[in-house]
Parts: C-alpha cells; sequence; structure tokens
C-alpha cells in the first residue's frame, strides 16, 4: 500500500497521518454506484454529481477512504450515486456525525452534502460549530433557494417577499449569505461557485479538498420545479459579464465586458470611507483597486467582498473567499487523546485517597 503524508500546522502529533492512495489510475465511472439517479429533470444536482464524480480521481485517494454524509432533502441523495462510503444522516446533523468520524478515523476523506434548508434552518448550529472548530470536513452547501424536497416552501435563502405554500402573502424573512455567514464563523476555506460552471466548480472542488480544515462551498443550483430560474441572470450570456465578480488569487478583482486592453470594465476599490466599491475601470485610482489575496489571516476583507453579493443578483461574487491554514479540530483532539494515554492512569487505591476528600459533620440529634 502507497501513502502520502498528511501535513499538519500545530500541535504534538503522535504519529504522522497517513492516507491510503491507490496505485491504480481512476476515472470517473469508477465513482458511479449502481443505483438509479432520480432527480427532477432540469435539476442542477445532476451537473454537480458529475462534476464530483470527475474529480474524486483527481484526488488519488482509495474509494473506501472516502466518505460522503448527507442530512435530509434532495441533495442528500448524493451518497447513493457516489461509489464510496457513505451515510444519509438526519434532517441538520450531518456535520455533527461527519465531526465524529473524522475524529475518529484521520485516514479518511470527509464530505457533507447538505442544502440551504438543512444547513441553515435546524443545522443552522450544527454548522457554524463545525465551520468555527475548524473539523477537517468537506461541505458542500447546494443553494436553490428554496425546500425542494419538502414540496416548495421558503428557506432561510429566499428572497423576502417570496410567494410559496409556506408563505402565501410573501416570505417576511430576511434571507442568509451562506458566505458571509461562515465567515464570521471564521472559517478557514470559504468559497462559492455555480452548478452551470463546471470549470469553475471543479477548481473550487479541488482546491477545497486540497485543504486540511473545515471548506464550505456553496453551490447556487438550480430547482427547476419550485424555484426555475432562480439564477438564470448569471448563466445568460449577455448579462453574466456584468453581474459575476469571479475571484482569483494574486488578481485584481474585475469584471464586466472585456476593452482591448484585455481588463474587465468594471472593478472593485476600497473606497474614501474604507468600504469596497465597484466603479468603472476608468474613473478608478489604480492605487485603490482591490488584488486578491485569500489568504489574508483577517477574515475582514474577505467578509467585506461577500456583501458585495446582492440577493437580487446584480452583482454576485463566486470563486475562493478565504484559504487559510490554522490548526485542525481533529487533530487537535488527537493529540490530546495521545497525551493522556501516555500520562500513568491512576489506580483505584488513588482515586479513593486522592486531594480531593471531604469531611461529613456528625448529624445533630437536637
Amino acid at each position: 500500500m502507497t501513502t502520502v503524508d498528511i501535513e499538519v500546522q500545530s500541535g504534538r502529533r503522535s504519529g504522522t497521518a497517513l492516507v491510503p492512495r491507490d496505485p491504480e489510475p481512476q476515472k470517473a465511472a469508477d465513482y458511479r454506484s449502481d443505483q438509479e439517479v432520480r432527480w427532477c429533470p432540469g435539476c442542477g444536482d445532476y451537473v454537480i454529481l458529475s462534476t464530483v464524480q470527475a474529480m474524486l480521481p483527481e484526488l488519488g485517494l482509495r474509494k473506501e477512504n472516502i466518505v460522503f454524509v448527507s442530512g435530509i432533502g434532495c441533495s442528500s441523495r448524493f451518497p447513493y450515486y457516489l461509489d464510496t462510503y457513505g451515510m444519509h444522516s438526519i434532517h441538520g446533523r450531518a456535520p455533527a456525525i461527519a465531526t465524529g468520524l473524522a475524529v475518529a478515523r484521520p485516514d479518511l476523506s470527509v464530505w457533507v452534502i447538505t442544502g440551504d434548508g438543512d444547513a441553515l434552518s435546524i443545522g443552522g448550529n450544527h454548522l457554524i460549530h463545525a465551520l468555527r472548530r475548524n473539523v477537517n470536513l468537506k461541505i458542500l452547501l447546494f443553494n436553490n433557494r428554496v425546500y425542494g424536497l419538502t414540496k416548495g416552501q421558503y428557506s432561510p435563502t429566499s428572497d423576502k417577499g417570496m410567494v410559496t405554500k409556506s408563505s402565501p402573502a410573501g416570505s417576511p424573512d430576511a434571507p442568509f449569505n451562506p458566505v458571509s455567514l461562515a465567515l464570521g464563523a471564521e472559517a478557514s476555506f470559504v468559497a462559492r461557485a455555480m452548478d452551470s460552471d463546471r470549470e469553475g466548480l471543479t477548481d473550487v472542488l479541488r482546491q477545497a479538498a486540497e485543504h486540511r480544515g473545515t471548506a464550505l462551498v456553496e453551490i447556487y443550483q438550480n430547482c427547476p420545479i419550485f424555484n426555475a430560474g432562480a439564477f438564470d441572470a448569471l448563466k445568460d450570456p449577455e448579462q453574466a459579464p456584468h453581474r459575476l465578480i469571479r475571484l482569483r488569487a494574486g488578481k485584481q478583482i474585475e469584471f464586466g465586458p472585456v476593452g482591448e486592453d484585455g481588463r474587465g470594465a468594471q472593478v472593485v476599490v476600497r473606497d474614501h470611507r474604507g468600504r469596497l466599491a465597484v466603479v468603472p475601470r476608468s474613473e478608478a485610482d489604480p492605487k485603490t483597486i482591490l488584488v486578491h489575496d485569500p489568504g489574508d489571516d483577517d477574515p475582514s476583507l474577505a467578509f467585506a467582498l461577500s456583501r458585495l453579493s446582492t440577493q437580487d443578483l446584480s452583482t454576485t461574487v463566486t470563486g475562493v473567499f478565504r484559504s487559510v491554514s490554522r490548526p485542525a479540530y481533529d487533530d487537535d483532539v488527537r493529540d490530546q487523546a495521545a497525551l493522556a494515554r501516555e500520562a500513568r492512569p491512576p489506580s483505584i487505591a488513588d482515586v479513593i485517597a486522592g486531594p480531593e476528600t471531604w469531611n461529613v459533620p456528625e448529624r445533630s440529634e437536637s
């Protein structure tokens, strides 16, 4: 069996963690299960599934060392369709179950598949604590801005005023921005992609897979039945260049129709108030144009970039917002366990006659 070392960033290690590699080259077909894929025609999940199946062989891992854990929802059927280990778990609890697996089995690549309802409503606390702890998980959050499996109720990412079966007068809720939420929880890797952008999605998934710690990828995903065309403006060849801001590490943040100089017509700058703003390149001071640095330890700028994305999709930022190295929760837990094993365990006599003793006063007969 060949192996590859996992780089770890902190603490005392009881031994080098080894991830089994597959010596034989793999292909996408190796990751297709024998189950019939059953989503509605036109569902964005089909594209995401085929993209993941095509990306997994690049990892070079044995299939038995890859696990997909899902919650409840249309997206959570994912484990059935992958020829890896997997678990269709409990509504909202996939990050908690996956955390236990990551702690107990450092030789596994653990992935979580969830949706905007599963992750951000009943599973909200499980998600934010997995992010802040920096558990070695890859979380793919499919966002179609509606509850699909339970037939079209509004979700935590639905537009305010959206009319659904559970909001006939329009949703009164303010929607979440999942990327902002993740960055606010100090996630070490945060990205966004679209189901229809196979190249961009593959690149983000590849970077997430290589990250040690929690990697959250929000994926805009079309639900053709209950929220059809929610992201059509970002897929239209005429509108997309005016709306999509694609982040590239080390490059100026620009978008819009490309001019003769090969540069985008619009740029992101830091204005006189210190805030981020979108302005025409022709009006921008070159010194104020932002160059993207996802490796910045301070998440403030990444958070500001996430706020440029609007619910109406007039501007939408995609790509990797943040990718930084910090200690992984499961590595630290295993370190603690190793130190505890090395310490001399107390005997029963030590426990009985130990320093934590007390006197019980005699009961008064009066």
